[in-house]
This record gives C-alpha cells, sequence and structure tokens, in this order.
C-alpha cells in the first residue's frame, strides 16, 4: 500500500492532508479461517468509480483511491484500502469516512465466513453499517 500513499501524497499540488483506511480479515476466538469475496466484475468496479467521483466532488478532494479484494482471504489479510487526498485534513477524513460506510452498503460484495469446524456462513447485512450510510444522506 505503499505505492498508493505515494501516489495520493505527490498526486496533486496542493495537498496538505491524505487520510486512509485499511481493512483486513478479523480473527477471534470463534475459529474463523478465511474470508471469502464474491462480487460481479463489471457491476462492482462502476460502483466503485462512482463512488469515488462522488466523494472527489462533495469533499473536493484531490485525489482519491479505492482497492477492495475478492477470492479467499485469510485472517489478517488485507481487504479493502481507501485513500483520500485534499488540500486540509478535514476534506480527506470527511471522504475516506464517507467512502468506507458507503462501500460497505452499496458495493456488490458477497462474503462467507469458513471456520476450522467446516461451518461455511454467509454474512448478512448488519443495521448498523445502513444506518451509517444512510447518514451521509
Amino acid at each position: 500500500m505503499g505505492a498508493e500513499m505515494t501516489r495520493l501524497s505527490t498526486g496533486a499540488p496542493g495537498t496538505g492532508g491524505i487520510s486512509v483506511f485499511m481493512g483486513q480479515v478479523r480473527g477471534g476466538p470463534d475459529g474463523l479461517e478465511s474470508l471469502t469475496l464474491e462480487h460481479y466484475p463489471g457491476m462492482t468496479e462502476k460502483v466503485l468509480t462512482d463512488l469515488a467521483a462522488s466523494a472527489m466532488e462533495r469533499f473536493s478532494l484531490l485525489g482519491c483511491t479505492l482497492i477492495h479484494r475478492v477470492g479467499t482471504l485469510a485472517v489478517g489479510a488485507p481487504i479493502v484500502f481507501v485513500g483520500t487526498a485534499s488540500a486540509h485534513r478535514a476534506e480527506a477524513l470527511a471522504g475516506t469516512h464517507f467512502l468506507i460506510d458507503r462501500l460497505k452498503t452499496g458495493a456488490p460484495f458477497w462474503k462467507c465466513e469458513q471456520y476450522q469446524d467446516g461451518r461455511r456462513v454467509w454474512v448478512e447485512a448488519r443495521d448498523a453499517d445502513d444506518k451509517a450510510a444512510a447518514s451521509w444522506d
């Protein structure tokens, strides 16, 4: 992710604030082994592009990067990278917050958890994520 940070920090003159969020597969005492993320390629890229464009305009961003991995990922593996650059920190921080909230609910990803005991559980949408995304309306 160092290359993405460099691109954000040197991409536009006037950049004064950079904000980054990186999410990873969360482990715990329940024996989660991995997480498989599925998506519809053409649809997913369009949603990510539209989200980035919306954030760029809404928060006057000078740069924006969204990376979301798919496939099977082990506990501790990075899943998502959201980075924003702006003239001032407030816009960069708000842009990152907006993007991760909207990405959680608006992008067409399906997640299946695999456990050490052989269980496979599809992850359901959470009310808290829907409320966070709706707070930006």
